[in-house]
């Protein structure tokens, strides 16, 4: 029983040590915090670009089209600590932004090729006769995708958003 004894005051000591000394533990809780608030603001910005990179790989314009496939497959393919990198050490090298802010831009990107994706799935995973009913009573395609298609895609997104 000793040698239980003396391994739990090891930790104990070792937990007084890292945590409790000099009160580092406040600086986990301002960690805490931190990562909050890039994941706040990294969730809003995602799912605005999500939704506008859906619509153009979504869009029967090619040029859109093809951005829409380009980022998505760019962003996807490279690593996000690459990605966090690059945004921090060159595109933000000269801008003078608190470092949260940028770590939320660049995760908000990663992030946006996710989420065009989910909406994308979501808005094809509708039936094409829905789209044609929509027309046939005379709504325009912007009409039906607002009234018809969204409103239903919503069901099939928001799982998936959510996880």
């Amino acid at each position: 029983m000793s040698g239980v004894m003396q391994w739990w005051d090891g930790i104990v000591a070792t937990f007084i040590k890292c945590f409790l000394k000099d009160d580092r533990y406040l600086l986990l809780l301002d960690g805490i915090g931190v990562t909050i608030k890039i994941s706040l603001l990294a969730v809003l910005i995602g799912i605005a670009i999500g939704l506008v990179i859906a619509f153009c790989a979504l869009s029967k314009k090619k040029v859109l089209n093809l951005i829409g496939k380009v980022y998505t497959d760019v962003i996807r393919g490279t690593p996000s600590v690459t990605q966090l990198m690059i945004i921090y050490f060159v595109v933000f090298a000269t801008v003078d932004l608190e470092k949260w802010v940028i770590a939320a831009i660049a995760f908000g990107i990663n992030s946006g090729a996710y989420v065009s994706e989910i909406i994308r799935a979501g808005i094809l995973s509708i039936d094409k006769g829905q789209t044609e009913a929509g027309r046939s009573l005379g709504l325009n395609a912007m009409q039906t995708m607002v009234s018809i298609v969204i409103p239903q895609a919503v069901k099939n997104i928001f799982p998936a958003l959510c996880n």
